[in-house]
């Protein structure tokens, strides 16, 4: 799994509710369970004017210099609708590694931190101070996503401080997956096992 720490970069605002996966990655895109390139359809619907894939200029993502953005400003209830790994992967794709909303969808928050992006929330007063700092800069003006401290730097060094569920957080401080997280316990469990099997030999079956 890739590891973040923090992000300093272009953050693009796109400050509509409810913006769900379909929109984020069409499903006519998704292709096979391995397939890749996702990031080229990254907001197809909006981004393309026809099938023919010419860039709709007015979108913001097809503007520099928000084409290169690595932040994405977003309002509440971002990600919600279908369950789909492909989303996040999208955004990966594209550049993205951290996402600021006032809430997001349960299961897309999660699979955000398996595909090496940071959801962060903030109250959508602080995600529009963002918004706004940027666009007086005509989007030169830098936003950090700092997970080691804790916190978003607008580019006036305004400080807003959010949480994260402390398992996600180690997993993408250190670029481990559940996986990874549980070997990282094996003298623990192995000392576990040692004991449980004393106490409890019945439940062990031979050499396991």
């Amino acid at each position: 799994m890739e590891a973040f720490r923090s992000v300093t970069g272009i953050a693009a605002a796109m400050l509509v509710i409810n913006i769900d996966t379909d929109q984020i990655i069409p499903a006519r895109y998704m292709g096979g369970p391995d397939a890749t390139g996702y990031g080229k359809m990254l907001f197809a619907n909006q981004r393309f004017l026809g099938d023919d894939r010419t860039p709709d200029p007015a979108f913001i993502l097809n503007r520099a210099p928000y084409d290169q953005a690595q932040i994405l400003l977003a309002d509440r209830n971002f990600g919600c609708g279908s369950s789909r790994e492909r989303a996040p992967k999208a955004l990966r794709e594209f550049g993205f590694r951290a996402l600021i909303a006032p809430s997001f969808g349960g299961i897309f928050f999660n699979n955000c931190f398996r595909n090496g992006i940071l959801p962060v929330e903030l109250p959508i007063e602080a995600i529009r101070q963002l918004a706004e700092e940027v666009a007086k800069s005509d989007g030169q003006a830098q936003v950090t996503v700092d997970l080691d401290a804790g916190e978003v730097r607008s580019p006036s060094g305004c400080r807003f401080r959010f949480q994260t569920p402390p398992a996600l957080r180690t997993m993408l401080l250190n670029g481990l997956d559940e996986i990874d997280m549980t070997l990282s316990a094996s003298a623990e469990i192995d000392t576990f096992r040692r004991r449980d099997r004393a106490r409890r030999p019945w439940a062990y079956l031979d050499g396991c």
